[in-house]
């Protein structure tokens, strides 16, 4: 297996993982949307999006490794959103 980037998105309340190689084939993504919790708040709410990305962050990790069918040890870099965006959701994926 091609050394790998794993990338994580955690800007405002969607949490993305994804994998490429250095070359930028995307190996394997993954998503995990907080529409339906901010919905009842009428907008995003940056303390429960933050602490939402918590939760999932690892998770979308692991599923993305075990698609492309790798370990972090085939990541030869990482990649995270810097901004724009929610400074503590930002916090998480860094």
């Amino acid at each position: 297996m091609p050394d790998c980037i794993l990338a994580l998105e955690s800007s405002c309340d969607e949490t993305a993982a994804a994998i490429c190689t250095l070359d930028g084939t995307l190996l394997a993504s993954s998503i995990s949307s907080q529409a339906d919790i901010h919905r009842r708040y009428g907008g995003v709410v940056p303390e429960v999006a933050s602490r939402n990305h918590i939760l999932h962050v690892r998770p979308l990790v692991e599923e993305v490794l075990a698609q492309a069918k790798i370990t972090l040890d085939d990541c030869a870099a990482f990649a995270a959103t810097s901004g724009p965006g929610l400074v503590s959701s930002l916090l998480i994926g860094t």
